[in-house]
């Protein structure tokens, strides 16, 4: 992997250097690892994990962990080997976030809603030496391995508890795999807290996704970080809302061991099943983007259950609106907003709220909801600079600057991409790409993202992407993409299109159709808008006056 180096600043030596070196007693390398293995150790019989009828305790969900690295280990997987992960919310992606990271290996968790050709870029890009794929992905998986160069060793995954009709695509199935592993396999500790620990791509939003990299110090003190950030005491009853895809679930797969947690699994994301998992199951907390809060709060009576106490909601993406908030207060839920990007593990600021702030009058509790935060704890700096000249902004809320992170749960860096790794770290800081403001008492909030990415549904969308689809059609002669916002997804795409000359007849339905046949569906423009496209005098698109128009576009 190269990567950036890590920074060694000279350091004038002292009287406590002399003898007062590294031993095994006093230095073992940060991992996530250990949460594992101590939950086991000291509360064995807990329940770790439920799927359907099924349950694991800590000292099952340990040996199974330990029993998928012996199966890994004797398929040749060591120390940096990637092995991709396409699954569901189920013990396995659980399992695998332990199994695949106590070889050496890296785990490589990919999102189920991609195409296949952006799989085969990602299981090239990343060497995937094996694949473990539930057959409810057969169909795009088996297209992904005919276009993909490299050729791993595919582990299917048929879940019994909820059965799935695609078909096997390589010689052995999950559970068959694991029970060939050794339960007392002897796993091992990272070498270095620096190694990598899991590798997550970006959505691409210029050309080909991006490989981040996690190393096992980051995603230690991110386990530590999600438990204060939370607020989650001991034995929390997580319900997994949150793909564990993204950005390895927030790292929650490593956090609730910390505080020996009960996962809830669910499969898929509906209305009648998380209620029914809240109430039976007396979940404490879950995350979501804005698509699960209005899921919650549109659910039909039918579909609801009373909830035995208030849950914990942790969400990120745009902040959500007045009304939301009531919305889930009224069901049941405390909202807390956070944010980040896949290059600081998920979540790295949240809005830490103040009591006093309850008392203030609708609006101006609103204002303060809408800010990002301050830093998590796992987080060392927290900023809003100037990117050219690296100055902090001031903290007027009003000055735009560049959201800038420094510390441990930073990435890595980008795989295979020296010259993205360094530009992304100019500066001594990682540069977001998002612009903000900085309030007074600290607090961050986004005004814009610099890249126009458009976040739906918790999953971002490059406006670039979409308009270049666009403008392959042939009665496209410009096209423009914004976010416009959306009570269910939060944002979706609004595209503004200018037509060739002999083509009036195009409609909005013909172009939306053809981002379909072009575009992952997610993707895709939700409204077309027949206009001219207004420019500055050098002909760039004013996308800031587009984005108004967008939100009373029908």
């Amino acid at each position: 992997m190269r990567l950036v180096q890590r920074l060694k600043p000279a350091i004038a030596r002292s009287p406590y250097d002399t003898d007062l070196d590294r031993h095994a007693a006093n230095y073992q390398p940060l991992t996530p690892l250990t949460f594992l293995e101590r939950a086991a150790g000291v509360f064995p019989q807990r329940t770790a994990i439920v799927h359907g009828g099924t349950t694991y305790t800590y000292a099952q969900f340990y040996e199974r962990a330990r029993r998928l690295a012996s199966a890994l280990s004797k398929q040749g997987i060591g120390r940096g080997d990637t092995v991709a992960v396409m699954l569901a919310n189920t013990p396995p992606m659980l399992e695998a976030h332990y199994g695949v990271p106590m070889t050496g290996g890296v785990i490589n968790t990919l999102n189920t809603r991609l195409d296949a050709a952006a799989l085969a870029f990602i299981l090239d890009h990343g060497e995937a030496k094996l694949l473990i794929t539930d057959r409810e992905f057969a169909g795009v998986i088996k297209e992904t391995l005919r276009l993909a160069k490299t050729k791993p060793l595919v582990v299917d995954y048929d879940d019994l508890e909820f059965p799935q009709t695609g078909e096997m695509l390589g010689d052995v199935e999950y559970e068959d795999f694991v029970a060939g592993g050794d339960p007392e396999f002897e796993w091992r500790m990272p070498d270095d807290e620096w190694d990598a620990v899991s590798l997550n791509y970006t959505s691409g939003t210029t050309g080909n996704p991006k490989g981040v990299v996690f190393h096992h110090r980051g995603a230690a003190l991110m386990g530590y970080g999600n438990i204060l950030a939370a607020n989650m005491p001991r034995h929390p009853v997580y319900l997994w809302t949150l793909p564990m895809f993204h950005c390895n679930g927030w790292c929650f797969p490593w956090s609730l061991s910390v505080v020996a947690g009960t996962h809830v699994c669910l499969r898929w994301v509906r209305a009648k099943a998380i209620y029914d998992a809240l109430a039976d199951h007396k979940v404490t907390h879950l995350c979501g983007a804005p698509i699960v809060m209005s899921t919650l709060i549109n659910a039909r009576a039918e579909e609801r259950r009373a909830l035995p106490h208030t849950v914990e909601f942790i969400t990120a993406a745009a902040p959500p609106p007045e009304a939301v908030l009531a919305g889930m207060a009224d069901a049941g839920f405390n909202v807390t907003h956070v944010y980040g990007l896949t290059e600081t593990y998920g979540p790295a600021v949240v809005n830490e709220w103040n009591a006093e702030w309850e008392s203030l009058e609708r609006g101006l509790r609103a204002t303060k909801k809408a800010r990002q935060g301050v830093r998590y704890h796992a987080l060392d700096a927290l900023t809003v600079m100037d990117p050219e000249t690296m100055e902090t902004v001031p903290a007027d809320g009003e000055t735009l600057g560049e959201v800038m992170f420094r510390g441990n749960i930073v990435m890595k860096g980008y795989l295979k991409n020296p010259a993205a790794t360094q530009e992304a770290f100019a500066g001594g800081w990682f540069h977001s790409g998002d612009l903000g403001v900085l309030h007074p008492d600290g607090y961050i909030q986004l005004k814009d993202r610099s890249k126009d990415i458009i976040i739906s549904g918790g999953e971002n969308i490059s406006s670039l992407e979409v308009e270049d689809a666009l403008m392959k059609h042939p009665a496209v002669m410009m096209a423009a993409v914004v976010a416009r916002p959306d009570e269910k997804w939060g944002e979706t795409p609004c595209a503004f299109v200018e037509k060739k000359p002999g083509h009036e007849d195009v409609t909005a339905e013909d172009l939306i159709a053809w981002c379909r046949d072009n575009l992952a569906r997610y993707k895709c423009p939700r409204y077309v808008v027949f206009a001219e496209i207004p420019k500055t005098s050098t002909g760039k698109m004013q996308k800031f006056k587009l984005r108004e128009l967008a939100k009373t576009a029908r």
